[in-house]
């Protein structure tokens, strides 16, 4: 049962982690290579779609390593789990702090209502983002460090 707890926690924040990969390095660089209202009109609504999803996602996660190193507790790599579990908590502050309240202005606005430094509040979203994707990539390594 334990190893398919390990599996199962390993591809979902694996998956996770592709995502935010995806919109650090694909999606948003696609949208940023629209016409100036397409992109903001695209990044308000990823805002509001991802701003439901992965929220759940990431608490999910949170979760299922929390519940793999307690089951785990005494096994080979449970440091790694647990080192894990602290760089996704991390990752949730970083979102709570940092990343949701510009997403949150960002998911409103139109090209009528944005303020002037949209640009540059996005710009400072994406950097934080790059961060706690580097968190997350982290996370993801050490879990899967720790099925060997």
């Amino acid at each position: 049962m334990l190893n398919a707890l390990e599996v199962v926690t390993t591809v979902v924040v694996g998956v996770m982690v592709g995502v935010e990969f995806s919109v650090a390095f694909v999606i948003n660089p696609i949208l940023n290579a629209l016409p100036e209202d397409s992109g903001q009109l695209g990044h308000a609504h990823g805002g509001r779609m991802l701003g439901a999803v992965m929220p759940v996602w990431y608490l999910t996660s949170l979760a299922l390593v929390a519940v793999w190193a307690i089951a785990g507790w005494h096994h080979h790599g449970t440091g790694l789990v647990v080192t894990a579990g602290a760089l996704l908590i991390l990752s949730v502050i970083m979102s709570l702090l940092l990343l949701v309240p510009i997403n949150n202005r960002g998911k409103t606005w139109t090209p009528d209502n944005r303020p002037a430094d949209w640009k540059e509040q996005m710009n400072r979203w994406d950097r934080f983002h790059y961060v706690r994707v580097a968190v997350i990539i982290a996370a993801f390594t050490l879990l899967v460090a720790a099925l060997a």
